[in-house]
């Protein structure tokens, strides 16, 4: 079985931000050893959302694998900050090798920051949690 047939099969808990995440970079929950430097980019994409005005009003980070997307949204529209969040993760973490997917990657984010920005309306804010 190849690596990426592995990453598909495990038990990867999908409302957890760190494992999602590290399943879309192509890791199992058992690989543990880039924790430290998923979470350090994971917690700056958080912040830069904060920034722009995306999520809750007050920056939330993350510390392991049992914070759930549940800290930053529960309406299934603002789906389009998981696909941010790995895309920017991705970019610091395991940048592509060739300009061409570099700028693509770049570009995506960009848009998605905008549409993002375009949907998050402040007073669906209830308990500092987007709904």
């Amino acid at each position: 079985m190849s690596d990426a047939e592995n990453v598909l099969d495990t038990n990867v808990n999908p409302d957890s931000i760190l494992q999602s995440v590290k399943k879309n970079l192509g890791l199992t929950p058992e690989h543990t050893e880039f924790d430290p430097d998923i979470i350090l980019h994971i917690n700056s994409c958080l912040s830069k959302l904060t920034q722009l005005g995306i999520g809750p009003k007050n920056t939330v980070f993350i510390t392991d694998d049992n914070d759930t997307w549940s800290l930053l949204y529960s309406d299934p529209k603002y789906n389009m900050i998981r696909t941010y969040i790995y895309l920017s993760v991705r970019l610091l973490f395991d940048p592509p090798s060739t300009t061409t997917m570099y700028e693509a990657f770049q570009r995506k984010i960009e848009e998605l920051e905008w549409r993002l920005y375009m949907l998050f309306d402040e007073s669906e804010i209830e308990n500092d949690t987007v709904q």
